[in-house]
């Protein structure tokens, strides 16, 4: 693991593992640091997170695709573990950066969620494949396998209650996002385990970061079409499915919903809408640490 530590530029290495943690902790500490940048790497970098915020340090999780598009503003095209230690210690000294702060109990939540969208999306997978099978035994293999995959995932359903349950703090906010008419356990799940924020950022910042901000493509005489991109996309896909449902059932976003159809806007642009709807009223739900109300859509 490479690490560089400006302004001095000192370039060191050590172990990913943790005798290797134990030393990076210890060399930072001889150092006058504000901040550690940490890039994520599909669950490997948990590790080390918890051991810095343990030594007391302060830890900012990059995007990645942030820091290719600062390398490309800075004509930087190579990509080496020594170049991007060298690009992160720069993105954090000059972009702004939310600090990371670690709940346990979150963690383990997050990667039980995790586990069953992967699960979910394998069921999928198998789903349409078995449409298209005409051999007997592979159909009964199919069968045996989506079986196999459903009981899985229930079984993750219970264990996402269990954590919950045991927590009264997120226990707490379950039953204040479930308040909501269209919100379900697997959206609130969801919402908790990887999105912290909710709450903490104003309306046009938390629909920024679920990708649900409508971007401008303007240039001259020219009126493009406002777009949504990036975000996390994981919650915005429950957030999508669980928009369906709430556009039907929920009595305010029902009106919502049949207000912007009656002046003609496109079907996608009108579940977009209920999802930022869903997302910025949950957002002043926990902000304010109040049940829905019908009036607040």
């Amino acid at each position: 693991m490479d690490a560089q530590v400006l302004p001095h530029r000192q370039r060191f290495s050590v172990d990913n593992n943790a005798t290797g943690w134990a030393e990076l902790v210890e060399r930072l500490h001889a150092l006058p640091i504000a901040a550690v940048g940490i890039e994520p790497s599909g669950g490997y970098e948990r590790g080390i997170i918890r051991i810095l915020l343990a030594a007391g340090l302060s830890v900012r999780r990059i995007n990645p695709s942030k820091l290719r598009q600062f390398a490309r503003a800075r004509g930087i095209l190579a990509k080496n573990d020594r170049l991007d230690a060298q690009l992160i210690a720069e993105y954090v000294s000059i972009m702004p950066t939310r600090v990371v702060q670690r709940v346990a109990t979150a963690e383990r939540l997050a990667e039980v969620v995790t586990m069953r969208r992967q699960l979910c999306d394998e069921h999928v997978t198998i789903e349409n494949q078995a449409a298209h099978v005409e051999d007997a035994i592979l159909r009964r293999l199919n069968k045996r396998r989506l079986a196999r995959l459903k009981a899985d995932i229930h079984l993750l359903d219970k264990r996402l209650a269990e954590i919950v349950a045991a927590d009264v703090i997120l226990a707490q906010r379950y039953e204040l996002l479930t308040s909501m008419r269209g919100v379900g356990p697997t959206l609130a799940f969801t919402l908790i385990a990887l999105l912290p924020e909710l709450g903490q950022m104003s309306r046009k910042q938390i629909a920024a970061l679920v990708g649900l901000a409508p971007y401008d493509f303007d240039s001259g005489k020219l009126k493009g079409h406002r777009c949504i991109y990036g975000g996390r996309m994981p919650v915005r896909n429950i957030l999508y499915m669980a928009a369906l449902s709430a556009a039907r059932y929920n009595p305010a976003l029902k009106v919502f919903h049949n207000r912007l159809a009656a002046i003609n806007k496109k079907p996608k642009v009108i579940i977009v809408a209920v999802m930022r709807k869903m997302i910025t009223t949950l957002n002043a739900m926990v902000r304010d640490n109040a049940a829905w109300q019908p009036r607040a859509a």
